[in-house]
């Protein structure tokens, strides 16, 4: 694929996607990270692969209608964007935040395609939600909303057909006032939801495995340099539930962590959140949904108000918290503090301009579609789990976790070698989970 040809695609698309800069993004550096192979299979380019894989099969948008506890009818917006289905049935999260759109979506969806692909499992990829937000919401309104949610979106989705899952604002709660709406509109127990409850087909480790895949894709990253996270200092932005789980796998590996954030603010504690630190937080987020500077409180570190984790000096950078948190002057800092290896355990946490420099100066980037794998990878183990009736010990699914990760990690890496650009995982993982997408879209013929 020529210059002018990606550069012609990339107008095309930016005409028919007005204003989706997340979606624009994201199909930009899948292309520009495809031109190697492409020159060895222009198969695809006459197949129009691009064109289609970068068109979602169907995007579907519907009116939430709810009642809050005062009477006072409230209206919101719902999404499900079903992007490809080549490999395996759709499968995504449901993401309920205020900066929810069509474009935010769709650029989800579309990373989805290509990081579920890494994992091996049969998935394709999806992503939906709604610009309803839960933060102040009492549990009656947050099942009011959902019920409602629910009532539309249980015709799109399926075991077979679309299993949705949670993400930004979407935890055990939410998931369980879905499925009871979806079980009682259609009288069926079925897997059509991924990240349930223990005692009612969830999976074990689910909850951890975003933040523990970003860590063992990390870990993965420094064996290359003969390094560990023994010892290691690291700064982790967020303090959700990837953020959180991430803490507790850097701590069980022998690693420091020095900070958390917020949409307020940082914790700074060169002391390390430890064990005991991390239950304050937990409890703080999940429990009271309060704002870390209580940490900084009660534990006496530094809290930098406003601003983000990047000025602490560190040996990793594990940015857990939401798209584009991470620009080139947070990504000099980082560099200029002697940052070793960025693990992304959100999505797409890092503008270009930050990978573009982290890559120059030879700093270890796992991106997103690969790093943070791990909770779709294990979302697919629990369909799994659900599918054969049984439920795994939390060690066996751990254990295939970090052998997921392990093989993610190992295909990216040749992938990135054998296309010309050894080391680079941006490069590696696009080209990986392109050619298994693309393969079986080829196989399936023009549809």
């Amino acid at each position: 694929m020529s210059t002018q040809d990606s550069k012609d695609l990339m107008e095309k698309m930016i005409a028919k996607n007005p204003g989706e800069n997340e979606f624009h993004q994201a199909v930009s550096e899948v292309l520009e990270s495809l031109e190697p192979l492409l020159k060895q299979r222009p198969e695809y380019l006459n197949a129009k692969i691009l064109d289609r894989i970068i068109e979602p099969d169907r995007q579907i948008m519907f009116r939430v209608t709810w009642t809050d506890d005062n009477g006072v009818i409230q209206v919101n917006r719902g999404y499900r964007v079903q992007f490809n289905s080549a490999i395996g049935p759709y499968k995504g999260g449901m993401r309920l935040h205020p900066s929810v759109n069509l474009g935010i979506l769709k650029f989800l969806g579309f990373e989805q395609v290509f990081k579920n692909a890494l994992t091996g499992l049969p998935m394709g990829g999806a992503k939906g939600g709604s610009d309803f937000n839960p933060k102040g919401k009492s549990d009656a309104e947050v099942m009011r909303f959902c019920q409602s949610f629910m009532n539309e979106l249980y015709r799109h989705i399926g075991p077979n057909t679309d299993i949705p899952a949670g993400d930004i604002g979407v935890g055990a709660r939410e998931i369980g006032y879905l499925y009871g709406q979806y079980k009682k509109i259609t009288n069926r127990f079925e897997s059509v939801l991924t990240g349930k409850s223990i005692n009612w087909g969830g999976s074990l480790v689910r909850p951890e495995a975003t933040g523990y895949g970003c860590t063992y894709f990390c870990e993965e990253m420094l064996r290359t340099k003969k390094l560990d996270l023994k010892c290691k200092t690291v700064a982790i932005s967020g303090s959700g539930n990837v953020a959180q789980y991430a803490v507790q796998k850097v701590t069980q590996l022998g690693g420091k962590v020095v900070t958390m954030s917020d949409s307020n603010g940082t914790i700074f504690d060169t002391s390390g959140i430890d064990t005991k630190k991390l239950e304050f937080i937990m409890e703080l987020k999940n429990g009271k949904r309060g704002r870390v500077s209580e940490y900084a409180e009660k534990y006496k570190c530094e809290y930098w108000e406003g601003q983000r984790p990047r000025k602490a000096k560190c040996d990793i950078a594990l940015p857990c918290a939401t798209q584009n948190g991470l620009d080139e002057n947070d990504a000099k800092m980082l560099i200029d503090n002697g940052v070793i290896a960025v693990a992304e355990g959100a999505n797409m946490p890092s503008t270009p301009g930050a990978v573009e420099l982290f890559i120059k100066n030879g700093v270890l980037f796992g991106p997103g579609k690969a790093a943070n794998a791990g909770g779709v990878a294990t979302s697919g183990l629990e369909m799994c789990q659900n599918h054969i009736g049984l439920r795994w010990p939390a060690e066996e699914v751990d254990h295939q976790l970090q052998q997921i990760m392990v093989n993610i990690h190992k295909n990216v890496a040749e992938a990135a070698k054998k296309y010309g650009s050894p080391g680079n995982y941006v490069v590696g993982a696009n080209i990986a989970g392109f050619v298994k997408v693309a393969d079986a879209m080829m196989d399936q013929g023009i549809i």
